[in-house]
């Protein structure tokens, strides 16, 4: 008997999907819009109501694409939310990227496939935890810019980027034959101080330009008077946004205020919550967010849980809030599919109320993907970033009287190196100093002569003793940690933002590294790992704050090749270790910094590994290995099959604010 996977069926009875360039078939009757009279949506004429959850494709690699979409489809969701981050599209101004686990038209066409309509949230700003809220660092380079509201320079900017993304959306629209059904204007944007009105006409008029004057065009606001008046605009659906510990009556009231009548929307519902670097991973728990989903579902509303799946911060796509706390690598949110895209109790929970509500679809759920446990790696140092400053700054130094920052030396993540000497001898008791400001965004590894002195901090650590002769270079090696993704600080300039003293005099002079550490990592990994640095003994530089100077580490491992089913998705963790940047065959799996927590694994995707040649790791430790010689026993990283994210913290009440309000005034 002939066998046909689940997927295979699923596929085949689907929609099927042509290429954008060629349009779709029976679209003339395909119609998505609002019916005030029964406080509903009408797909094709007849009453709907989606239940939907959000995945970020951006946080998910490609190759798993699939796989996850597949699991909300089998949780009985019809559709997913999906955020459009402009800053991974547009790295440099011009220079569009849509390819790859950027090719977001192709991960449309997969969620089509798989019959799960699309809500589309294209921006410009997204927040989501995102670098800048999903903005390009590259607007900053006119420092005088009001991101988010009617500034021409703004507005310039965002017509030409809005100009290239949305005609890919025009033929991917329901209407046209595609699954988006919905797309949202802006997003929370009551939550901004601008209240700019002309900039969301802007926005508006852009929109049905470019996709026509049949798209539902909506908002988002937390559910609060305040945010909707500054976040809606008329002919936009105004919709709503909370979690699970919300009065729900209550919150849908305040939508009421501004859309009488329609469908009640709750964009956003929190299945989890964010974490931030030294804080408690946060849940929530599953019999709350399944009491109160059953609530939201027997009103009659739509509603979409936020996350569904989290993902990873890749590389230094993190974001932060203010005050400064920055988010780690997972993006795990507690939500019903793990970072890794596991199952979890909250996944068939939530299930199990949808099923209340409409049929799920039958068959085998994709199971939770395999992990394994390639053990310990030994790391050998490679180089220390000042000594590798001829791969890590190919094109030179830049030289200013007095420092500039990462957007003033193109240079929008990762590292900078300042450097320069010092006018005087410093005992120990002379103090540098990053201005009362925070001159530090973010954080600052300080050296004399190779020597560590310790590490100047935003918000935290802003004046450092040294010690060091007159003439003696001083090394300031500055990590941007993720720019502010939530509120009026989004215009997150990183680097030394401010003139640096020594005993109060300020100190001039510096040549400037900018660090490109990923066409280091990736060029170098051969040279890296197989020439003999014979002049390094192994031996590190401790200064007498008990800090080593940052430093490259390289090694490698093989996955045997005979064995089925290999190679498979893994977690690496770093005993001893403090703080750093770790790459797989040079690919940037994110930041580890088990010292602060509470994440302690990065996930580790199967596609990144090979069976073919062996899998080279590069760390960039930032402050302190567990590497006391090159041979150490103790200098190794582990593979282990299962996450450590942290000690947890509960919420069953009101949730952690986020910049001195409740939170459910705090949306995403």
């Amino acid at each position: 008997m002939l066998r046909v996977p689940l997927c295979t069926l699923l596929l085949l009875s689907a929609p099927l999907l042509l290429g954008a360039a060629h349009g779709f078939h029976n679209v003339s009757r395909r119609t998505f819009e609002l019916d005030y009279n029964q406080d509903r949506f009408l797909k094709d004429g007849l009453p709907f109501r989606y239940i939907s959850g959000s995945i970020h494709y951006f946080r998910i690699p490609r190759f798993y694409w699939e796989d996850r979409l597949l699991k909300m489809k089998m949780a009985g969701l019809n559709a997913i939310q999906m955020y459009v981050p402009w800053n991974f599209h547009e790295p440099q101004p011009g220079q569009y990227e849509f390819s790859g686990d950027r090719d977001v038209e192709y991960f449309i066409h997969l969620a089509h496939k798989l019959g799960l309509l699309v809500i589309l949230r294209p921006g410009p700003y997204i927040c989501a935890e995102w670098d800048m809220g999903g903005l390009p660092a590259w607007l900053l380079e006119k420092e005088s810019i009001v991101l988010r509201s009617s500034d021409p320079d703004y507005l310039a900017a965002v017509d030409k980027w809005l100009t290239v993304l949305l005609p890919k959306m025009k033929p991917l629209l329901y209407q046209n034959g595609g699954p988006i059904i919905t797309v949202q204007v802006e997003n929370e944007y009551g939550s901004y101080f601008a209240c700019d009105y002309d900039y969301l006409r802007f926005l508006a008029h852009r929109f049905r330009y470019h996709l026509g004057n049949d798209v539902l065009l909506f908002t988002t606001d937390g559910a609060n008077e305040n945010f909707l008046r500054c976040g809606t605009l008329q002919g936009l659906y105004a919709t709503v946004d909370f979690g699970a510990v919300k009065n729900i009556t209550q919150a849908f009231l305040i939508q009421r205020k501004f859309e009488p009548k329609g469908p009640l929307i709750n964009s956003e519902f929190y299945t989890g919550w964010l974490d931030h670097w030294g804080e408690p991973h946060y849940t929530v728990k599953t019999e709350i967010v399944a009491a109160s989903l059953y609530d939201l579902l027997a009103r009659g509303a739509s509603v979409n849980l936020y996350m569904f799946i989290g993902g990873t911060n890749f590389a230094y796509w993190n974001g932060a809030n203010i005050p400064y706390a920055a988010q780690p690598t997972s993006y795990d949110y507690d939500a019903p599919l793990s970072e890794a895209g596991d199952l979890t109790e909250k996944y068939f929970a939530l299930r199990n109320v949808i099923q209340k509500f409409k049929d799920v679809p039958k068959g085998p759920i994709p199971p939770s993907t395999p992990k394994f446990a390639y053990g310990k790696v030994a790391l050998r140092k490679f180089k220390t970033v000042a000594e590798a400053l001829d791969v890590l700054c190919p094109n030179g130094p830049v030289r200013s009287r007095y420092p500039l920052t990462f957007i003033q030396v193109k240079q929008y993540f990762g590292y900078v190196l300042y450097r320069t000497t010092l006018p005087q001898e410093c005992n120990g008791s002379m103090p540098i100093f990053s201005s009362p400001f925070n001159g530090v965004r973010d954080r600052a590894y300080v050296a004399v002569d190779g020597v560590p002195q310790g590490i100047l901090e935003r918000n935290r650590v802003i004046s450092l003793d040294i010690q060091g002769k007159a003439g003696a270079v001083l090394d300031i090696l500055v990590e941007n940690m993720g720019r502010v993704n939530y509120g009026r600080g989004i215009n997150d300039f990183k680097g030394l933002i401010s003139n640096m003293t020594l005993n109060f005099s300020i100190l001039t002079n510096w040549t400037i590294f900018p660090l490109d550490t990923e066409a280091a990592v990736r060029t170098h990994l051969g040279a890296w790992e197989a020439r003999d640095e014979g002049h390094h003994d192994g031996r590190l530089t401790f200064g007498s704050s008990n800090f080593t100077l940052p430093t490259f580490y390289v090694g490698n491992f093989s996955i045997p090749s005979g064995i089925p089913d290999l190679p498979q998705d893994t977690f690496i963790q770093f005993p001893g270790w403090t703080k750093g940047q770790v790459w797989i065959n040079g690919f940037n799996l994110g930041r580890y910094w088990p010292a602060r927590g509470p994440q302690v694994t990065l996930f580790v995707p199967r596609h990144i590994l090979t069976t073919s040649a062996p899998n080279n790791i590069t760390v960039l430790e930032l402050e302190r290995s567990p590497c006391s010689d090159g041979t150490s026993e103790l200098c190794t990283v582990e593979f282990v099959d299962r996450p450590i994210i942290g000690r947890s913290l509960a919420i069953s009440g009101p949730f952690p604010d986020r910049s001195g309000q409740d939170w459910w005034l705090n949306p995403l």
